[in-house]
């Protein structure tokens, strides 16, 4: 080949070989933007994430801390109301004993009234009562043993003092029929402190006027007063 022909082709071979490495050139430089780019996503993807599984693991803990503490508070509610409920069970238990205790101390008593003097004015008092609220001709007295002569010796009185009271109030005279109780087996037991026991119409109408029917009646009537003075913060 000629000189300029050699020439030529070096020329045009250094600007092929200048064209092919600055493609390269700029491939490599696309190739390390786009790689730098991906680490730039994939680090802010990979803390996004992140922040994201933290947060997340947070507001868990939280809500289960949360839920732990609720169930707790409810734990301790439900064991505070039992601990109130029990003790104010004890309470009434240990008022409900002291309110028998009374009871049963004010019923002791009861047996000084029997051996007083003015029993037997107060057994016919009881019989003319009795009679007064059954309001019947034939009725049948029951007492204790320890009260049968008592009761046997003022019971002509109170039935002529009940037929006096009706005939004042209403004009009528009676002629009613009361006995007392020959059966030993249905004398009264000495829990009833005295007193009588009326009934009529075999046995159908009964009036309890013992001593112990009188106090359990007082009592009751008097329970809110008592329990006033000695509950006082109630």
């Amino acid at each position: 080949p000629t000189p300029f022909s050699a020439n030529a082709n070096q020329k045009i071979f250094k600007m092929a070989s200048d064209q092919i490495r600055q493609m390269v050139n700029f491939i490599l430089q696309e190739a390390h933007e786009k790689a730098n780019e991906i680490r730039v996503k994939t680090e802010h993807d990979f803390n996004l994430e992140k922040q994201t599984l933290v947060h997340e693991a947070k507001l868990n803990i939280q809500d289960d801390f949360a839920k732990k503490e609720k169930d707790r508070e409810i734990q301790e509610r439900i064991a505070r109301s039992a601990e109130i409920g029990e003790c104010k069970v004890k309470k009434m238990q240990m008022r409900d004993e002291l309110l028998n205790q009374l009871l049963a101390d004010a019923a002791t008593k009861l047996g000084v009234v029997a051996r007083g003097q003015n029993y037997q004015h107060l057994v016919q008092k009881l019989i003319v009562q009795g009679l007064i609220k059954i309001e019947e001709i034939e009725v049948t007295v029951y007492c204790r043993k320890d009260d049968f002569a008592t009761v046997a010796e003022v019971l002509p009185a109170a039935v002529e003092e009940y037929v006096g009271i009706i005939e004042r109030e209403s004009g009528i005279k009676l002629s009613p029929k009361v006995a007392l109780t020959t059966d030993e087996t249905k004398i009264l037991p000495d829990s009833t402190y005295g007193g009588v026991v009326l009934t009529a119409c075999a046995g159908k109408i009964v009036c309890d006027n013992t001593m112990a029917a009188r106090l359990e009646l007082v009592y009751n009537e008097l329970l809110p007063s008592i329990r006033a003075i000695l509950f006082p913060e109630e």
